[in-house]
């Protein structure tokens, strides 16, 4: 889950190696905290939050595949 994450987000940010995911399992509810460099949060964002909105669906796609739920929770 972590790694399909990092995937996304990677391609977006103008630094990979800040790019921090910790993760939170509570039954089938899998909490995935994302954290980058403060500059590349308007790149991960996105205008009026649609990059973001994006990313949360496709990992709730992807989780739906293994039969888990997954939130993504951007922190500053």
């Amino acid at each position: 889950m972590e790694e399909c994450l990092r995937v996304l987000v990677k391609d977006l940010v103008s630094d990979p190696s800040k790019i921090e995911i910790s993760s939170r399992k509570e039954g089938n509810i899998t909490t995935l905290e994302l954290k980058v460099a403060q500059e590349d949060m308007g790149k991960v964002i996105g205008k009026q939050g649609k990059i973001a909105k994006a990313i949360r669906t496709l990992m709730k796609a992807y989780g739906a595949k293994f039969g888990e739920k997954i939130n993504v929770d951007i922190l500053d």
